[in-house]
């Protein structure tokens, strides 16, 4: 996530419920990107390292926890960086300019001069930051898997260029015979069932087998996933979108809520500020008098309480809304004291970490000494596989 400031309702239930979720069922790596906010602000850099501490205590408020994720920011791994030049010698500039993000945002953000290679090239350090963890899902809503599709261009042809080690099929087949004789013989015939017939379905029990093998070292499994493919050695895996449900959270103008727009409610906002912006979001704009019915299904007031209110408001709301037994200001009032509850903890939480900072940057140191030996490992096969092996 990008370091823009403190986090807002968007943020929670676009993304960080979904983290929470994950961190439960996945390895997870969940990262500030603050070199990711130089290629649009590197003429403003000067609060990017505040950005980036405001943004860890929203994630670890709202219920992102250290023991179950790890955390860290970007800058302080700088494996990402070298994987990132790595891949820079063999990615063509015609991908990085057909990426659909590169010319909306060049026409979104027309007010900056966005004609730098960081900025052409951010889609490409997206990549070095999935595939030096060798990623194996990447959580985005729809609107990203254009970059997760590039990074899987990029790892195919990382693997067909590099992944071509001496003595490929030999150390593919001595491999498989580790596995045991029925294991071997029945990975032979589902990947014989693989690239004589595509069947699919072979070659996903033909991985799960690799995968449950215990004596098999990490070179081999890549070496098998090639053979298993009819290609090199994967020294990367092709990462996979992992689409997740990310409502549409409207803000007090009606529109998507954003900050960047003034509309938003942040995570750790004043309960009397969060009334007060409430008070003032607009409602359905056919309903102009108190004893006009309304209509909730056009009503951005209602959007945000079937998010935080409870069924049995919801209901009352959408029925007296109808029926013009509720007005607007009641209706917000109500809304007011659901959001105020729902963030109370999280306002809570943050306030422990505001007060022990010293805990937010061992969390963080603790995330970044993590997060570098699963990358180093991965650095150490690219440059062996380049010729660049430091041995």
């Amino acid at each position: 996530m990008r370091p823009t400031g403190r986090l807002h309702l968007g943020h929670y239930h676009g993304v960080l419920k979904n983290w929470i979720k994950l961190q439960h069922e996945y390895e997870c790596f969940f990262f500030v990107a603050d070199w990711h906010a130089l290629t649009t602000h590197y003429d403003e850099p000067y609060d990017i390292a505040q950005f980036s501490f405001e943004t860890v205590i929203d994630w670890l408020a709202a219920g992102v926890n250290p023991g179950s994720a790890t955390l860290f920011l970007q800058s302080r791994v700088l494996e990402h960086a070298e994987l990132h030049v790595l891949l820079s010698m063999i990615t063509p500039v015609g991908w990085l300019e057909r990426v659909p993000s590169y010319k909306d945002q060049q026409a979104t953000l027309n007010d900056r001069d966005l004609s730098t290679y960081g900025f052409l090239g951010y889609p490409l350090l997206q990549s070095a930051d999935i595939l030096v963890y060798r990623g194996g899902k990447v959580p985005v809503g729809a609107d990203q898997v254009a970059h997760i599709e590039i990074t899987r261009e990029i790892a195919r042809r990382f693997n067909h260029i590099y992944g071509r080690e001496p003595g490929f099929e030999q150390n593919a087949e001595a491999a498989v015979k580790k596995m045991g004789k029925k294991n071997a013989k029945l990975f032979a015939d589902l990947r014989k069932r693989y690239l004589e017939k595509g069947d699919a379905t072979a070659h996903d029990r033909a991985r799960g087998l690799i995968a449950s093998q215990q004596n098999l070292s990490i070179g081999d499994r890549e070496r098998l996933e090639g053979y298993l493919k009819g290609t090199g050695r994967l020294i990367f895996p092709e990462p996979e979108a992992l689409l997740t449900e990310q409502p549409l959270v409207l803000g007090t103008d009606g529109g998507k809520m954003s900050k960047s727009v003034g509309n938003a409610i942040g995570l750790r906002e004043d309960p009397r500020s969060i009334e007060a912006k409430l008070d003032r979001m607009v409602t359905d704009p056919a309903r102009v008098r108190r004893t006009d019915p309304g209509n909730p299904d056009i009503c951005p007031v209602f959007s945000l309480h079937k998010i935080h209110s409870d069924i049995e408001t919801v209901d009352e709301v959408n029925k007296e809304c109808r029926t013009a037994g509720i007005g607007c200001m009641d209706c917000k009032a109500r809304l007011a004291r659901s959001v105020n509850a729902d963030l109370a903890p999280i306002r809570e939480a943050a306030q422990r970490f505001e007060n022990d900072p010293d805990t937010v940057y061992s969390i963080l140191q603790h995330g970044a000494e993590t997060a570098r030996l699963a990358a180093r490992a991965t650095l150490e096969d690219v440059r062996a596989a380049i010729g660049l092996s430091r041995r």
